[in-house]
């Protein structure tokens, strides 16, 4: 199980600890939120300096901890210029996204129906997210994409999803508003 050191590990683990068990999952989400918020402000709390390093090929997802009593995870995720995501959904877990370190363009996609595997989606509205800034995805509301727009600037990202998240569906466009779903595992990279 991850869980890597950092300057304000523990003072993260405690402060999670706390929001993930606030209540029903309006309340977690809220909480976990303005956890986020805070650290990121937190002068005392520094991410590895790994999470600063993007991939070439792929977007970077490094999990930083997991909670062996709660099962919710933190991810560190890097996008180097132009990185992004199809959309996509969390598999049912509520996730708080908050953006450390550049710009990222997040879009919200409204489910209008889906016939098997064909969903139709229509965009639901965006966000242009800097730093400092965080947001929640509650099932059934949860299908977005994320995308770095800078050519030339890297973008970091922190993630607490209310468990390990090993698998997504991405949604490729089909035809107008239409997509077909495709299961896709998750692979972490290493963050040491």
């Amino acid at each position: 199980m991850p869980d890597v050191a950092f300057p304000g590990h523990d003072k993260m683990v405690a402060a999670l600890d706390a929001a993930v068990s606030a209540g029903d999952t309006q309340a977690v989400t809220r909480a976990v939120r303005n956890v986020l918020c805070a650290l990121i402000r937190d002068r005392d709390f520094e991410l590895p300096s790994c999470v600063h390093e993007p991939i070439s090929d792929h977007y970077a997802r490094r999990e930083l901890y997991r909670s062996p009593t709660l099962g919710y995870s933190v991810v560190a995720m890097t996008w180097g210029p132009g990185q992004g995501t199809p959309v996509h959904d969390h598999s049912g877990l509520w996730c708080v996204e908050g953006v450390w370190d550049g710009e990222l363009d997040i879009t919200q996609y409204e489910l209008l129906e889906h016939d098997g595997e064909r969903f139709r989606f229509r965009p639901g509205g965006g966000v242009q997210a800097g730093p400092g800034s965080a947001g929640s995805l509650i099932p059934p509301h949860e299908y977005h994409t994320i995308r770095n727009t800078s050519d030339a600037q890297v973008a970091v990202s922190l993630h607490i999803y209310k468990a390990e998240m090993q698998c997504c569906s991405t949604f490729v466009p089909a035809e107008g508003e239409w997509y077909v779903r495709s299961n896709r595992a998750l692979e972490t990279d290493e963050a040491a």
